[in-house]
């Protein structure tokens, strides 16, 4: 019997992993097996500062249960105030903040270790005590170190200042703040499954509002505003247009399909990525790390590369989330089920019983997360490395609710390809239309295009 994780879940396999996750720890050394970049890492670059913290954020990420978007605004800002710190003793590239010069003789890798976790303890809402200590042990004291400590310092609490109103507000990310209309027709997000959407089941009052649905009009890190690079509207739903990609997912997405191949099933849940784990956006700063490592970057450009990485993840979350929210855009199991009679398209089918074969999120569909995510993080690392072309291979981060992912892994020859193969896995799994994912992929390359042109160049 094919295994995944909506049987998985219901079958109780649950409580072991979430058992075992909940031992992880972010102070996990390279090397063990709670680290995440101990997986693509040569060990040779264990000491390197800027994966330390990445793998620190990453694992923080797991350990908090931090859902993908959210994921993407506590990579962000810890990146950023790490590099600004970093450029700030030595000076090497331009930057929009007017930071200005550190003190003479501030040790540049303390100072981002500092900022990072200054800004990260913010963005996680703890303390990061026994990360900062085992951190700088590593540095012999002195002048340079308290120097690059006190800077550090001051430059995470800048960042952190300056995103204090930001539109994000942490403590209410759940709820409208009335940003967003809801649309009225037969197109409109509700809540999906057995649990939320069946007329005799229980209703469970934060589904009806959907995951983070004020976030994309969270200010940018490097997009002009919250809706640049934004797609046009929906298909209507009684145009051929739309058939033929209901009847694509309808076919290829269910549960007990009869025409997805066994790669494309594992495609679907080696990329889905959650839950409580690295996240999407998060699986493009491993790989970013996995390709990068060996190409010659010093640790500014490094510093560098990964403040881009991160903001642009982070934009890419604001750019999906502002479409979700303002096309308000149904999901393929609801419209399977429950709505193929409205749409008025002699050209699909209903099926009552349907199920996606990855659980369906609950927000809406339209633009997909997951390929704003891969498409941004894939064309930002291709732009820094010189490009595309570049042959990896990994296993998947995080085996949550997939046991038939172990030992299994997947090899790309481009980042382009992996970016395609990330954003096809939602279809595969039946919770995106087509049109979701093409959207999504030219706004994330045109997110990396404009940062990696505008942002941070070096100075002359």
């Amino acid at each position: 019997m094919e295994l995944n994780r909506r049987k998985f879940l219901a079958s109780g396999g649950a409580a072991v992993t979430l058992a075992g996750l909940s031992a992880g720890c972010s102070t996990a050394r390279f090397g063990s097996d709670a680290s995440y970049l101990t997986q693509v890492l040569a060990p040779t670059n264990y000491t390197n500062t800027v994966f330390h913290w990445v793998d620190v954020a990453l694992q923080q990420t797991r350990d908090q249960r931090v859902p993908p978007p959210r994921a993407a605004y506590n990579y962000a800002g810890p990146m950023l105030a790490g590099f600004l710190a970093a450029n700030g003793v030595l000076r090497r590239y331009h930057e929009p903040y007017g930071i200005g010069a550190a003190p003479a003789g501030a040790d540049p890798e303390v100072a981002y270790g500092v900022a990072f976790a200054t800004v990260a303890a913010q963005c996680f809402g703890q303390p990061f005590v026994l990360e900062r200590m085992q951190f700088k042990n590593r540095f012999a004291d002195g002048e340079a170190k308290s120097l690059g400590t006190e800077w550090g310092r001051k430059v995470g609490m800048f960042v952190n200042k300056w995103r204090t109103n930001d539109g994000a507000e942490p403590n209410k990310i759940n709820f409208y703040h009335g940003r967003y209309p809801r649309r009225k027709d037969a197109l409109n997000w509700n809540p999906t499954g057995a649990t939320y959407g069946d007329s005799m089941g229980p209703r469970v009052g934060h589904y009806d509002r959907g995951l983070f649905p004020g976030l994309g009009k969270v200010e940018p890190w490097t997009m002009t505003h919250s809706e640049q690079f934004q797609p046009g509207e929906f298909y209507d739903p009684a145009s051929p247009e739309f058939a033929k990609q209901y009847e694509y997912v309808r076919k290829i997405g269910c549960v007990d399909s009869m025409i997805r191949t066994e790669d494309e099933a594992e495609i679907a849940v080696f990329w889905e990525d959650g839950p409580w784990g690295i996240t999407p956006p998060g699986h493009f700063l491993y790989i970013a790390a996995q390709v990068m490592q060996d190409r010659g970057f010093d640790f500014l450009e490094l510093a560098r590369a990964f403040a881009l990485l991160g903001m642009t993840q982070g934009d890419a979350a604001i750019n999906a989330w502002n479409c979700k929210y303002q096309y308000d855009i149904l999901r393929p199991e609801t419209a399977i089920r429950y709505r193929a009679g409205d749409f008025g398209n002699a050209g699909i089918n209903q099926e009552k019983g349907w199920k996606s074969y990855i659980p369906t999120p609950n927000f809406p569909a339209y633009t997909s997360g997951h390929s704003t995510f891969g498409a941004a993080g894939a064309e930002l690392t291709a732009l820094l490395i010189g490009t595309d072309k570049v042959t990896f291979d990994h296993t998947s981060p995080d085996l949550n609710g997939f046991p038939q992912l172990e030992g299994k892994r997947r090899r790309w020859t481009s980042l382009s390809e992996a970016a395609e193969e990330n954003g096809m896995s939602r279809l595969y799994g039946g919770v995106h239309w087509e049109l979701d994912h093409t959207a999504a992929m030219d706004a994330g390359r045109s997110i990396a295009r404009q940062a990696h042109q505008r942002w941070f160049q070096p100075k002359v």
